[in-house]
């Protein structure tokens, strides 16, 4: 979930960008009492806390075929089936 916030904060650091290079004009009037130099540097500050969001808080969707515990004895993973059948059932500890 935290990821995806990393996502929409990086998409709001873009629309900033693009509103601060006059790209789109909206009719906001604290937009043009901010100056576009400085909704360019708010959108690029978005971007880069958005992008370290996802990455700290994305987790990784690849699965591990060995886990180590915090005490450091390492799992290994007990399999059922052969070949590409196979599926991990559990750990057992090394």
């Amino acid at each position: 979930m935290k990821k995806v916030i990393g996502y929409g904060i990086s998409v709001a650091g873009i629309a900033t960008m693009v509103i601060g290079f006059g790209m789109v004009n909206v009719p906001w009037e604290f937009v043009k009492t901010i100056g576009s130099k400085i909704l360019v540097m708010i959108g690029v500050g978005a971007i880069a806390v958005g992008v370290i969001i996802a990455l700290k808080f994305g987790g990784s969707s690849s699965k591990k075929t060995s886990r180590v515990k915090s005490s450091g004895e390492k799992e290994v993973p007990i399999y059922e089936g052969t070949g590409k059948n196979r599926k991990v059932i559990g750990y057992r500890n090394d």
